[in-house]
């Protein structure tokens, strides 16, 4: 959770910007926000008619700090290397940092001239909006052959009890179902709107008679109730949620399906080991929860453990955090909104609390969708294999949540504000990263300098640096040698015909090769950066 932007509007027209005490990476971000030339507080001066330059300088200071104080755990850990010549981190976090600015700006102010710099602010911000994926925009390729009939009825039901929706359901190619804007969406526009009366929570659970018996059962969680309840609920023919079943696929083809020779394929791979440990712990959960269930309400032929397992597909790839008007967070089950897909150029990121003024759900868009493009949702900050694993797809283009994670033990110092305070580390592809120059090799600045301390270097000023190049070698082939080992584990690269191999196996192949790709490019940058370092202990810096 990133901290949130404290934002105070005076009577001057001063927009008054504040970094969060507790922010989770507060001392990473004053840092961050040090090197941009900006303090942990700042002041934007918006009184007066500003000229469109100032105005311009006022955007973008404004959305340096928002891009700041927007980062993630991923983008703070790349950030002083990701970050483009423009100023930008990550599309997810240029969206972010943009809408956020603009829900923040004063609707009303009591002098004209204030209201009308406001109103350019608002438009100059929509602006840049539209221009931060514009490259991404293309009609949905919709799969005529495909009836969306189950869907359409689903999409009648919804409207019927309350339902508002600008998206209309569809085969997409390459994507599967999905939605599709039938109108032109703006920023702020709600592409689809929910009633709680037709979302599926935990208050089923209560009012069933399903309830008195899981309540005395020790440890039992809503969200397991709320998975029982609809094992059951699905098998019912007068239930109210009976058009939303109907869509549901027989089977989701997430990882945790993945039969036998897609396994055998994942050898070598972090997602074999992430796969083979969530099935261990939903066998290990099903074998100590249906001898607790031996009770006419929980019929046995519907709670086997492929229907289990069905169901915790279900839930991981269907399912959201939702917080009601009452504080509290449920997972739930939402018709409709099941059939928005992810990607990381999503044009809905800002969703998941219930309005209390409508008592429903909304999506609004926070960069324009026109009509006939696919509105995408952002499922999260997920890797591939955690997305592969619990949702069933790799997303197009390239996660920068695709990292691989490095253990060490954490150095012990005083000064725990600084880098070394990383008590993981992580890498990623290294064609993410903006600078492959010495010292930095396309490589991360906090795993880089924890090396270096690991090898006697205290102090990473670049006159340290210069005068340490043996450490840097030692860094580079410290870092080489061990994704050598990776790669090797991997494997040769597979001749299979993709076209003709069963759906896991397709799946599993892509992912191996993805994680073979990040692979070759971190040896690559230290192979570069190991011949760079040698020139210049030839050859020294003048």
């Amino acid at each position: 959770m990133v901290g949130a932007l404290n934002i105070i509007m005076s009577e001057t027209c001063d927009l008054c910007l504040e970094l969060p005490k507790d922010d989770p990476f507060y001392h990473h971000k004053k840092k961050l926000l040090s090197c941009k030339g900006l303090g942990v507080k700042e002041t934007l001066n918006l009184s007066g008619s500003l000229s469109q330059q100032l105005l311009n300088a006022a955007l973008e200071k404004l959305l340096q700090f928002g891009r700041i104080v927007n980062l993630d755990k991923v983008e703070v850990y790349f950030g002083e290397d990701a970050c483009t010549p423009a100023g930008i981190y990550s599309v997810r976090n240029e969206i972010s940092a943009l809408s956020w600015i603009l829900s923040l700006i004063p609707v009303s102010c009591k002098m004209q001239t204030q209201v009308d710099t406001l109103e350019a602010l608002r438009a100059a911000v929509k602006s840049r909006i539209s221009e931060v994926v514009g490259a991404e925009k293309e009609k949905a390729r919709v799969v005529d052959s495909y009836r969306c009939e189950k869907e359409s009825r689903l999409v009648e039901w919804g409207q019927d009890n309350g339902v508002k929706t600008k998206l209309q359901i569809a085969q997409i190619d390459g994507y599967g179902r999905g939605a599709i804007a039938s109108e032109d969406l703006k920023f702020g526009d709600v592409a689809l709107e929910i009633p709680i009366s037709s979302i599926i929570s935990e208050e089923y659970v209560y009012n069933s008679d399903m309830y008195p018996i899981l309540e005395k059962i020790d440890g039992i969680t809503s969200e397991t109730m709320v998975l029982l309840w609809t094992m059951r609920e699905k098998h019912n023919l007068d239930s109210k949620f009976k058009p939303y079943f109907d869509t549901l696929q027989e089977n989701f083809c997430t990882g945790l399906s993945f039969g036998v020779n897609a396994i055998m394929e994942l050898d070598g791979t972090l997602l074999l080991d992430e796969i083979m440990q969530a099935k261990e712990l939903l066998r290990d959960r099903y074998d100590e929860l249906i001898p607790l269930l031996s009770n006419p309400v929980f019929p046995p032929e519907l709670y086997t453990w492929e229907n289990y397992l069905w169901a915790c597909e279900l839930y991981y790839s269907n399912s959201m955090q939702i917080k009601f008007p009452d504080g509290k967070l449920k997972t739930c089950l939402i018709p409709v909104a099941g059939f928005l897909n992810h990607s990381i150029y999503p044009h809905i990121v800002k969703y998941g609390k219930v309005c209390v003024e409508t008592s429903s759900l909304k999506f609004p868009v926070s960069r324009p969708c026109n009509k006939g493009e696919q509105c995408f949702l952002s499922y999260g900050n997920y890797s591939s294999s955690h997305l592969l694993t619990f949702y069933g797809f790799l997303p197009k283009g390239d996660n920068p949540y695709d990292v691989i994670p490095l253990d060490f033990d954490v150095i012990d110092d005083e000064d725990i504000e600084t880098e070394f305070s990383w008590t993981t580390h992580m890498l990623r592809g290294t064609w993410l990263s903006s600078n492959h120059n010495i010292f930095h090799y396309g490589l991360p600045t906090p795993l880089l300098n924890y090396l270096r301390k690991a090898q006697g270097l205290d102090h990473h000023s670049e006159t340290d640096l210069w005068e340490n190049l043996e450490v840097e070698m030692g860094v580079l082939e410290n870092i080489q040698s061990t994704f050598d080992d990776m790669m090797q584990n991997l494997g040769d690269a597979d001749s299979i015909d993709r076209e003709n191999t069963d759906w896991d196996v397709k799946l599993a192949m892509e992912s191996k090769e993805r994680q073979r790709k990040i692979i070759s490019s971190i040896l690559d940058s230290c192979s570069a950066g190991i011949k760079l370092v040698q020139e210049f202990i030839i050859n020294p810096p003048v």
